[in-house]
Formats: C-alpha cells, sequence, structure tokens
C-alpha cells in the first residue's frame, strides 16, 4: 500500500469484484522489501515528517477502507457533463460487501492487532517478525491469538478469517524427490534481518514422505489455529508439475489432516 493511490486503488477492486459476481477475496499490505531505495518516491509519495513508509502504508489502508464503504464524499459539480444521483458522489464502480472481505498481510503482533481493530481479515505469511524467539510456527499461532482477541472486542458483526500460508510438498515419484528429497525432511526456521532493524523468522518448507509430512503438519501450531492454509508453489517449475504437487497434497495430504 506504499505505492496506491487508495481511491485508485478502490475503483480497480470495486470493477474486479462486480465482474467475479462478488466472489473477491482481496489481500494488501505494506509490501516486502524493495529491490530500490525509497522506491514509493517514484510513485508520488513521501510520509508525513515523523512518520515511516509503514506508517504511510497503513494510512492508505484506512483510507482504502473508508472508501469501500460506499458512502459519498465528494461534492458534486453544479453543471456536470453526465447527471448525477443527489448528495455527495462516491467512488464508483462501488461493490457492495467487498469491505468485508479485505485481508491484511501482517508480520508482526502489532499490526495484526491493528488489522482486527479495522475489520480485515489476517493473511500471516511464511515470514514474521521474530518476536520471541521461538518457532514461526508457534509465533503465529500466539498472533492469531492476539488478533482474534482484538477482534472480539472491536465487537465486528462478520466473522475474522485467518490464513497462514505453507511451502509443502509430498515426495511421491521421482520429480519430487529430485527437486526436493534432499532436504531431508527436517529442515528448520531461518532467521534473517528484513532491513537494518527488523530481525525476521523464516518458516521451514515441509518436504517429506506422505506419512511423515501429515505428522509433521498436525504439529504444526499456526496451521491448526487458521481456518485457511494457502499453499507456496515453485512457479518456475511450470504449471504441470505445480498441478502435480497440489494434486498430491489434496489426495495424500489433506484427507489425514481432515482438511477440507
Amino acid at each position: 500500500m506504499r505505492y496506491e493511490n487508495p481511491l485508485y486503488m478502490a475503483e480497480d477492486a470495486g470493477a474486479a469484484d462486480l465482474i467475479a459476481g462478488g466472489r473477491l477475496q482481496l489481500g494488501i499490505s505494506r509490501g516486502s522489501p524493495e529491490q530500490v531505495i525509497d522506491g514509493w518516491r517514484h510513485f508520488g509519495y513521501a510520509p508525513p515528517e515523523g512518520k515511516t513508509d509503514a506508517d504511510m502504508a497503513r494510512q492508505h489502508a484506512e483510507v482504502f477502507l473508508e472508501v469501500l464503504k460506499g458512502e459519498g464524499f465528494a461534492k458534486p459539480n453544479p453543471r456536470p457533463m453526465f447527471p448525477n444521483p443527489p448528495g455527495l458522489l462516491r467512488v464508483e464502480p462501488h461493490s457492495e460487501g467487498l469491505r468485508s472481505r479485505i485481508w491484511w498481510g501482517s508480520s508482526s503482533n502489532a499490526t495484526s492487532e491493528w488489522a482486527a481493530k479495522l475489520g480485515m481479515h489476517l493473511q500471516s505469511s511464511t515470514l514474521k517478525t521474530d518476536e520471541s524467539g521461538e518457532p514461526l510456527h508457534v509465533q503465529q499461532r500466539k498472533q492469531i491469538e492476539v488478533y482474534r482477541e482484538a477482534w472480539k472486542k472491536a465487537g465486528h458483526q462478520h466473522e475474522p478469517r485467518v490464513s497462514v500460508s505453507r511451502s509443502i510438498f509430498a515426495l511421491v515419484d521421482d520429480r519430487d524427490r529430485a527437486y526436493f528429497g534432499g532436504r531431508g525432511g527436517e529442515e528448520g526456521d531461518q532467521i534473517g534481518y528484513i532491513d537494518e532493524n527488523t530481525r525476521a523468522i523464516f518458516g521451514r518448507s515441509y518436504a517429506a514422505e506422505p506419512g511423515k509430512l501429515v505428522k509433521q503438519l498436525a504439529a504444526d501450531e499456526a496451521i491448526a489455529a487458521a481456518d485457511t492454509l494457502l499453499l507456496t508453489v515453485p512457479n518456475q517449475l511450470g504449471v504441470e508439475y505445480n498441478a502435480h504437487a497440489l494434486e498430491s497434497i489434496l489426495k495424500y495430504v489433506a484427507p489425514e489432516l481432515g482438511w477440507r
């Protein structure tokens, strides 16, 4: 959201949701580490004095959410080119219900709490700010608990949704073992820095024979706490292989864990 004009984005999101028949689930976030220094400046944006680019992204998100409500805010021209409806005007096209289908990609407990207060669903990926030194799945489970408690206090009428992302590969043929079998199935989380000051934890990949994979995934506390699991795929390996990888999860792993 550091790069986005919130009103333009509301137009695009409304159009996409109408085209999709009200099925759009839209995820937004501050954004990942950049390839260039202060890239948002090249798009015409800069944080207010005393604020960070992350603050600016959240402010853009708040404007975006407000506009999605569909309430009029702009005074109409008394001599318009085309007739206007009565009252203040809103951004068009407007899609009713989209406001309740916005997800925030959060890497910290604080921003997950902020997202809950604003009524956004929560996305937690394979990277999170390291806030306790514990494994990623434990930190994410605690993040989800913070989020749901904040949602409850906010008193929203719709139900919160939570997704976590994982890289999961069932080793069922020679291709799987050639690509992912050399990891031994016991890969751990990794620690790194996404900027000069932010220590982050990067989640492990799961790659093992189906039976072993089921046991490993059953011990993942964040997967158990979330209601939605997003699978990350290696797109560089092509559509055919990724379709196979997803089919293997659905066929050999998901039924054993009660996923649907």
